[in-house]
């Protein structure tokens, strides 16, 4: 019996030697196969995406790219700040979400406008002032400041505008990804192109007294930068109608995080505790060094991401033997399709700060640790050829951030 069992012993280690050099032999070839005699054609962007230059030797088939850099979108420069987007014509896969980097100097107005889209916004630096109106007519008047949220319903007019000291950075996000900012309705744009006459009477005043008109549109321009109190901007607003009972503004930048540990936290604002917004759920991510997003999926919409900070690499499984894996730095977009199951991990020495958006009420995901811990345990063993004790040792429940224990 003792024999027996140190011959079954024995075979298994060169079983697992035999594996490990096939692995060894296979990861070896795969580098050299990688080799790029004449060197990148672009280095900086070479060293940026390691993971498309030598893929992981999962990676397979041809899967749809689901990065864009926003530094590779036009910047509309205006006096007041700036504008660039990403949207589908940029990154085809991205047709759920479209999104918009401003910047506003101290004074700085993203003119009176409205969408045809819902706008999300979350604040990357600095202060604003924004405006809305509501669907009863009622005005509302909020001060923000980084790591804050606003929703702004399809057709609700509004404004943003920068304050003191150095203005404001924000990004923007709108449920259409087709949609862009050069659709937008412009309060500047709307009264060029009606009749003066028709505009005289509409606000009883004279012609003469619309002559001062601006004659293009406005956009983003240079203005006063505001020297009122919130309070008293408020008061100004309401007037004899009132302000508006709804909140279009979330300050998540006091916000405690829905789920923290060793490895990272996140902050998860949608309709349940952001009232307004019926149009986009959010995850804020934080992940410590070592750690990762980990592995799951979305079962209600497509996954949106921005890169605010730190370095990661992600691999997206699009089923039928079909896998990619890119790298993300600070101002990248990402996009993963609806189901399809991914991690995001932190692969730089600094925290990775990022946002996943979906254009749902409601944030929704399906770890898969949890999933397979919650099965009968012979049924994830047959699937997966592991140990009783292996399996045990997943975490059983969902973890959002995980890392190496041991």
């Amino acid at each position: 019996m003792q024999s027996a069992a140190l011959g079954a012993a024995a075979l298994g280690a060169i079983g697992t030697a035999a594996a490990q050099t096939q692995s060894s032999v296979e990861k070896a070839e795969h580098d050299r196969s990688g080799t790029n005699p004449i060197g990148p054609d672009n280095p900086p962007l070479h060293d940026e995406n390691r993971d498309s230059v030598v893929p992981p030797i999962t990676d397979h088939g041809n899967v749809q790219s689901f990065k864009y850099p926003f530094a590779f979108s036009h910047k509309r420069t205006q006096q007041g700040g700036w504008a660039r987007q990403v949207t589908a014509d940029d990154l085809p896969v991205a047709t759920e979400i479209a999104a918009v980097n401003m910047r506003l100097t101290p004074g700085g107005a993203r003119e009176l406008h409205w969408h045809k889209a819902a706008e999300w916004s979350l604040m990357l630096y600095g202060n604003a002032r924004v405006t809305c109106l509501d669907q009863n007519g009622k005005p509302f008047v909020d001060d923000i400041k980084e790591g804050d949220l606003w929703l702004f319903p399809v057709g609700y007019p509004h404004s943003i505008q920068g304050l003191e000291p150095d203005g404001c950075e924000f990004l923007l996000a709108f449920d259409d990804g087709h949609f862009s900012e050069y659709d937008t309705v412009l309060l500047s744009d709307f009264v060029e192109h009606i009749p003066r006459d028709i505009l005289a009477k509409n606000f009883g005043v004279q012609q003469s007294d619309l002559a001062v008109l601006p004659k293009q549109p406005l956009y983003i321009f240079q203005a006063p930068v505001p020297q009122t109190s919130l309070d008293e901007a408020r008061r100004q607003a309401a007037g004899n109608l009132g302000l508006s009972p709804e909140t279009f503004t979330f300050h998540m930048s006091g916000m405690v995080p829905t789920h923290k540990n060793k490895f990272g936290e996140v902050r998860i604002v949608d309709s349940r505790n952001f009232k307004v917004n019926n149009a986009v759920a959010m995850a804020h991510v934080t992940v410590h060094p070592g750690g990762m997003r980990e592995l799951h999926w979305h079962q209600n919409a497509d996954e949106w991401q921005y890169y605010i900070s730190g370095n990661a690499r992600m691999t997206v499984f699009a089923a039928e033997q079909r896998a990619r894996t890119l790298d993300f730095q600070k101002g990248d977009v990402g996009y993963i399709k609806q189901t399809f199951p991914h991690y995001i991990e932190n692969t730089g020495s600094e925290d990775l700060v990022y946002i996943e958006l979906f254009k749902d009420n409601f944030f929704q995901d399906v770890s898969l640790n949890s999933w397979i811990t919650h099965l009968p345990p012979a049924l994830v063993r047959a699937h997966l050829n592991i140990s009783a004790a292996t399996l045990q040792a997943i975490p059983h429940s969902e973890m959002i951030t995980v890392g190496y224990s041991r």
